[in-house]
């Protein structure tokens, strides 16, 4: 029988670390059949090691959403490892960032060029990311999914980031609704806390994971990121065909439980 995903090819963002979500996006897609491509910034070295720890050695691409050079030349070193003509069916979005002084309980002292880069590392990038890959995505059409965190309420602690992630979800409704005409939907899956390298950068990441100790319906494990990672690979299948725009949580109910 085939996979969800068979036949399909998908550029996954943000792998650090085999305990990241994403990293379990690209090894779940592997799995139901897709070809998949990651892309690193920094750590190039590591990200490369971990590639290695997938069902299939996914190749490697740098980048940086704030390099537009970068930004520019994805498409062609996508396509280098792809094939010419082939395109892409699906991007995951799994990239975020806020300085340290927008963290922590600070929101009130922090500057802008703090929050600038913030927003434009966490939710301008759903954008950037998406128009520098469009050449590959528009004649197949496809799938783009960014990973949220629930911004319909303020978090202890979570500040500036928090506010990038209410842009990144306005972000995505406009991305859909101007993308729409081309077949390419675009969603998000706001999935409950994990211990992943961003949530060590979080001042009272424990917080943030107690709530969901108390208030998960279904329960909540902070070192699984695999129900999350089913989520987007729900959404970058053929079986939501006509759904953009939309917010899909996987955080087993905390969303929807009141105080």
């Amino acid at each position: 029988m085939d996979g969800l995903l068979a036949g399909k090819r998908i550029l996954v963002t943000g792998v650090l670390t085999d305990a990241s979500i994403a990293f379990h996006v690209a090894r779940l897609a592997q799995m139901e059949g897709a070809e998949v491509v990651l892309t690193g910034f920094g750590r190039l070295s590591l990200v490369k090691r971990i590639a290695q720890r997938l069902p299939k050695e996914a190749p490697v691409i740098e980048l940086d959403v704030q390099n537009q050079e970068h930004l520019d030349s994805l498409a062609a070193n996508v396509a280098e490892h792809l094939g010419e003509g082939i395109g892409l069916d699906g991007v995951v979005h799994s990239i975020a960032f806020a300085p340290q002084d927008a963290l922590g309980g600070n929101f009130l002292n922090t500057g802008w060029d703090s929050v600038a880069t913030a927003v434009e590392v966490s939710a301008f990038s759903l954008k950037s990311l998406t128009m520098a890959l469009l050449p590959l995505l528009e004649p197949r059409g496809g799938s783009v999914v960014g990973l949220d965190f629930d911004a319909q309420v303020a978090w202890p602690k979570y500040d500036w980031m928090g506010v990038s992630k209410a842009a990144l979800e306005a972000t995505s409704r406009y991305l859909g609704r101007d993308l729409g005409d081309r077949n390419i939907r675009v969603n998000l899956v706001s999935a409950g806390p994990l211990k992943s390298m961003a949530a060590k950068s979080i001042p009272g990441f424990d917080e943030l994971a107690d709530i969901w100790d108390n208030r998960a319906p279904l329960g909540w494990d902070l070192a699984d990121p695999e129900p999350a990672a089913r989520g987007v690979v729900a959404l970058l299948s053929d079986w939501f065909p006509k759904t953009t725009g939309e917010i899909v949580h996987v955080d087993g109910g905390v969303h929807m439980i009141g105080s």
